[in-house]
């Protein structure tokens, strides 16, 4: 691993690091993360690590357990990953239908910056890229969510932590990549105003990607 190089955002670079670590699977489900072992592979101090570890632990991707330390949290069940697919199919179509009816040019604006963030960054490591696609994505349906104006409903998938449980459950450019092209498709939908359209462009979005995950649990 490469060295961190101590400039202003450090701690940011610090969570940039241990993310895409984690997502990648560099750190498996369930491991032990020893603080005193990333502070020399980061070479930094064992402030900013801890601020990311606690960072982490708050998007449910770390466990801080006490007398025993931080590790991964574990990976989500085939059950678990059903019951999410499923509040997700139950609550992201119809959240999708109220955003475009209540489109505006600037939150279309918005949405449009935060997929096109989504394609920059090739030629950046492969673990840092698929994390750095899974937070915009989340962000990328929180905007959806906070547009569709139910403030309970994006709570509640913002705390089930949704995206990174998700996208660390199979590291491979299928996983990004056809999410682009059904990410396009809700836009189109949005800059329509199209309430149908979006929310059945949202469902197949959603259930494609169940899909596309599914056989991360026949390894």
């Amino acid at each position: 691993m490469t060295a961190i190089q101590r400039h202003n955002g450090l701690a940011e670079k610090v969570y940039e690091a241990i993310l895409a670590q984690l997502m990648g699977l560099k750190i498996a489900p369930g491991a032990r993360i020893t603080v005193d072992t990333l502070v020399r592979e980061l070479q930094v101090s064992h402030t900013p690590i801890r601020e990311a570890l606690g960072r982490l632990e708050g998007e449910g991707l770390v466990v801080k357990t006490h007398l025993i330390g931080y590790s991964a949290a574990p990976q989500i069940s085939r059950r678990q990953f059903d019951e999410l697919y499923e509040l997700r199919l139950l609550l992201e179509p119809d959240s999708a239908r109220r955003a475009a009816e209540a489109m505006t040019a600037e939150r279309l604006a918005v949405l449009q910056e935060l997929a096109g963030a989504m394609t920059a960054g090739s030629g950046e490591d492969a673990r840092r890229r698929y994390s750095a696609f899974a937070r915009q994505d989340a962000v990328f349906h929180d905007r959806i969510l906070e547009f569709a104006g139910n403030e309970l409903i994006r709570h509640t998938l913002a705390h089930q932590h949704t995206h990174f449980h998700i996208f660390r459950l199979m590291f491979h450019a299928r996983v990004t990549e056809e999410a682009l092209t059904e990410h396009q498709a809700l836009l189109d939908a949005f800059a329509s105003g199209d309430g149908a359209a979006a929310a059945a462009a949202m469902h197949d979005h959603i259930a494609r990607s169940r899909q596309r995950l599914l056989p991360a649990f026949e390894i």
